[in-house]
């Protein structure tokens, strides 16, 4: 049997061709690993980091709590994320980092990262564009927060986790499985519970809930998520 590939290589591979050397370069940031409890905290808000953490298995969320409680997710990470960016360019984090379920990091020091750039600039390059990608997704959301409905939210909120888990060998043609809950759709929408619910995401067949996970299915439809090919 081949060898799995790990999941910043396969995402990696689909932005820019890449020779045997520049894989075994990246393998290379995806270990050793560390496994990391459901609901722990990888990164915390306020706190100063000097390294990045590439998720090799499980959920985490980005996410701000106000001092109300309040909570906004700003996205999911999924396997073959990079945790941690753009947390290592300021003094201290911007928001904190939470495992959704039991997961398994790679820790990267940002130095190991900017010698990239010296020893092997492709994939320098091209692990900053995934971080161009993810900029594009972040602005998408803003689109969706100012203009979009809420059924239209929630509809665009997992056709993208479809298409990121698609890339990664973690969804089928039209489902994945995820611990996602109405609650957490709706901090990450900026949506209430209430608006969550009316959508009849279940009714309509686009969540279905089983051993605690849901089970999302529909057709992709109209999607604007950036292009996928690095001009590198």
């Amino acid at each position: 049997m081949p060898e799995p590939i790990n999941p910043l290589t396969r995402k990696l591979a689909q932005l820019a061709p890449f020779s045997a050397a520049d894989r075994a370069v990246i393998d290379a940031l995806q270990s050793p690993v560390r496994a990391v409890g459901r609901h722990r905290e990888l990164i915390r808000s306020g706190q100063r980091y000097d390294g990045l953490l590439i998720l090799i298995e499980g959920i985490a969320i980005r996410s701000r709590v106000f001092h109300d409680g309040r909570r906004q997710i700003l996205n999911i990470a999924i396997p073959g994320d990079i945790i941690g960016f753009p947390a290592c360019f300021f003094e201290t984090a911007l928001y904190s980092v939470t495992a959704l379920s039991d997961a398994q990091v790679a820790p990267v020091p940002f130095a190991q990262l900017l010698r990239l750039f010296e020893e092997h600039p492709r994939v320098a390059a091209t692990i900053f564009w995934s971080f161009a990608c993810e900029a594009a997704i972040y602005a998408e959301h803003l689109i969706g927060v100012g203009r979009r409905s809420a059924a239209e939210r929630v509809g665009h909120f997992l056709l993208e986790l479809l298409m990121r888990l698609q890339a990664i060998g973690l969804a089928d043609e039209t489902s994945f499985r995820l611990p996602l809950t109405q609650e957490l759709i709706a901090d990450a929408l900026g949506l209430s519970l209430q608006h969550v619910n009316r959508t009849n995401c279940a009714r309509r067949g686009l969540l279905r809930s089983k051993d605690r996970l849901c089970k999302s299915a529909m057709s992709r439809g109209s999607l604007h998520l950036p292009n996928s090919t690095a001009p590198i």
